[in-house]
């Protein structure tokens, strides 16, 4: 099992939105096929299948429990990653 793996995994147990590394989420929505635009401080990732986007922030070198659960849910709800 790939890293990327793991990091989904972790993310879809929705047991550790504290404890996600905020470089890894922002690979990880690369990796699954996200278009990254910054704009200050918020990453926004937008993808054209999917009509939701993401915005994430870092908080310290994690990323905010709650924009992990927003992220999570937009992937659950497209069913990505597998």
């Amino acid at each position: 099992m790939g890293k990327y793996e793991k990091l989904l995994l972790k993310i879809t147990g929705g047991k550790a939105d504290a404890n996600i590394d905020f470089e890894e989420l922002r690979n990880l929505l690369k990796h699954l096929g996200f278009e990254e635009r910054i704009k200050g401080s918020h990453h926004i990732f937008r993808k054209e299948s999917v009509a939701e986007k993401i915005n994430i922030q870092q908080d310290g070198s994690k990323a905010k429990p709650y924009q992990v659960k927003q992220a999570r849910n937009v992937i659950v709800k497209n069913k990505l990653g597998g």
